[in-house]
């Protein structure tokens, strides 16, 4: 079975640092038509398990643990009985959202995520958080950046557990050497490629978080 990559926009507000803002999150789900994985559960539980069409939802990768991204994952976790994944470094953020509970399994660097027989690996990427990951998915051609990297240039870094030199390594070392051709498909908005932003990581440092 062909595995494919379905995106379905949720909607929902960001909470750090004593404010809050109105926000649209990409959930991205990866699968053939048995099963799949969910790429950060946000805002909406029901309509992502909706999104799944009865498929069996082998884990729910958190790319970070801001609340917009992983809101709705333990809801998700419960209605499923999916594994939620994280990155050790994130629980402090996560703990934030969800004191009460802890994810269910660790996403570590260089680690894997199977799904309808492909394989996508684990890149660590902090930055825009200390545990923030990408999903990068050779056998389709892209790689999932959560708020690591957007078109237009990387995640912000002006609030708590987040740096900007740290993100522009990330970004260097982990994702511009992906082929130039890879889709990186964000968090948030519109898919770039990794050729598309390349050319512009000077303009970013000029310009700063």
């Amino acid at each position: 079975m062909t595995v494919r990559i379905d995106r379905l926009i949720t909607s929902g507000t960001f909470s750090l640092d004593g404010g809050t803002w109105d926000v649209d999150n990409n959930v991205w789900i990866v699968g053939d038509d048995s099963e799949a994985i969910v790429i950060d559960a946000a805002h909406d539980a029901a309509a992502i398990e909706e999104a799944l069409g009865g498929r069996t939802l082998r884990a729910i990768v958190c790319t970070h643990a801001h609340n917009d991204h992983i809101g709705a994952a333990p809801a998700l976790a419960a209605a499923t009985g999916a594994p939620v994944l994280l990155h050790h470094a994130d629980l402090p953020l996560w703990k934030q959202t969800h004191p009460e509970q802890v994810p269910d399994g660790e996403l570590t660097d260089c680690g894997t995520v199977s799904v309808g027989g492909i394989t996508l690996t684990v890149l660590h990427t902090p930055g825009h958080a200390p545990g923030a990951i990408c999903l990068h998915a050779p056998e389709l051609s892209t790689v999932f950046t959560g708020d690591t990297l957007f078109q237009g240039g990387p995640g912000a870094t002006g609030r708590s557990f987040s740096d900007f030199p740290t993100i522009i390594d990330s970004i260097r070392g982990r994702l511009l050497i992906l082929p130039p051709e890879t889709v990186v498909r964000t968090g948030h908005g519109d898919t770039t490629t990794i050729g598309a932003e390349a050319p512009h990581v000077e303009e970013w440092i000029r310009r700063g978080h």
